[in-house]
C-alpha cells in the first residue's frame, strides 16, 4: 500500500487528509510500542492550510478507536471547529501553545509511559549512557511540574523552557516530542523512551556504570541537534507498513 492514499472523506482535501492519516498512525503506533496511559496524554498536528487550527485526539477515546476521519479540528481559542467529541483541556493548552511560538513546528506528541515518568523523576535528567541517549546531550529541555490547566502561566513557562529545543522532559510528568513532520518526532520520540528504560534498568541493576568518552557523546549529539536532523522517513515508513499488515483502520 502507498503511504500516500487517496481521500475517503470529501470534507477533507488531500492533504488534510494526508495529515489525518499520519496522525491516527501515530496514535495506534502508540498502542503498538505500550506508549499509551488509557485515554490520557495526546499528539497534535499542525492543520496544513490554516495556521491556526490543529487536530487533536478526540477526548474520551482509547488510541486504538482513533481514526483519521474521528479525529478533532481546534482552533488556538480551544473551540471544536471540525469533529463530535469533546476536547482535553490539559492538551489544548500544551498543543496550543507551543504552536503558537514554535511557527517551526508542526507535530507535537506527549506521553506518560512508566520508563520516561521515571526519569522525569531523576534530578539527574537524563544520562549520556547509551547510543540513544547521547543523540539529546546538549538537546533536551526540561519543565518543573505544575498543572497544565493552572492559567496561562504555566503555558508560558513551558515554551520558556523549550526555548528552540524540540525535546523536553517534563518533570513528574513524563515526556514530548517536537518536530516539522511526524517522521521526526516519532523517530525522536522512539529514542528518548528507550533511552529512559534503559537508564531505569542501569541503575536498578546497581551495576558500576560505563561512561562514553565526552568526545564520543559530542560527535553523536550532533545527530539529535535539531538545525541538523534527520527527516527519519524511513523510519517512519517502516511503521506505517507494520500497522498496515496488522490493522489498517486508522485510515478509515
Amino acid at each position: 500500500m502507498d503511504a500516500i492514499r487517496a481521500v475517503s472523506d470529501s470534507r477533507f482535501s488531500r492533504q488534510e487528509w494526508q495529515v489525518r492519516c499520519d496522525l491516527a498512525a501515530c496514535y495506534r503506533a502508540f498502542v503498538k510500542f505500550g506508549w499509551t496511559d488509557l485515554i490520557y496524554t495526546h499528539i497534535s498536528a499542525r492543520h496544513p492550510s490554516i495556521d491556526d487550527r490543529y487536530y487533536i485526539n478526540p477526548y474520551g477515546l482509547l488510541f486504538d478507536e482513533i481514526t483519521a476521519s474521528n479525529l478533532i479540528e481546534v482552533d488556538f481559542e480551544g473551540n471544536v471547529v471540525q469533529g463530535d467529541y469533546p476536547l482535553n483541556d490539559a492538551g489544548h493548552a500544551i498543543h496550543s501553545t507551543i504552536l503558537q511560538h514554535r511557527p517551526d513546528l508542526n507535530w507535537i506528541l506527549h506521553t506518560h509511559t512508566r520508563a520516561g515518568m521515571a526519569v522525569s523523576c531523576m534530578r539527574e535528567g537524563l544520562l549520556p549512557i547509551t547510543q540513544q541517549a547521547m543523540l539529546f546531550d546538549g538537546h533536551l529541555a526540561y519543565h518543573e511540574y505544575d498543572l497544565q490547566t493552572s492559567g496561562p502561566e504555566e503555558c508560558e513557562r513551558l515554551v520558556a523552557d523549550l526555548g528552540t529545543h524540540n525535546m523536553m522532559i517534563l518533570h513528574n510528568h513524563g515526556l514530548l516530542s517536537c518536530a516539522a513532520g511526524v517522521a521526526r518526532a516519532f523517530t525522536m520520540l522512539y529514542n528518548l523512551e528507550n533511552a529512559c528504560k534503559v537508564q531505569v534498568d542501569v541503575l536498578s541493576s546497581r551495576a558500576e556504570i560505563i561512561h562514553p568518552r565526552p568526545e564520543a557523546v559530542e560527535r553523536l549529539a550532533q545527530y539529535g541537534s535539531p538545525s541538523g536532523s534527520e527527516p527519519c522517513q524511513l523510519e517512519w515508513e517502516a511503521v506505517l507498513r507494520m500497522l498496515d499488515r496488522e490493522d489498517p483502520s486508522y485510515r478509515h
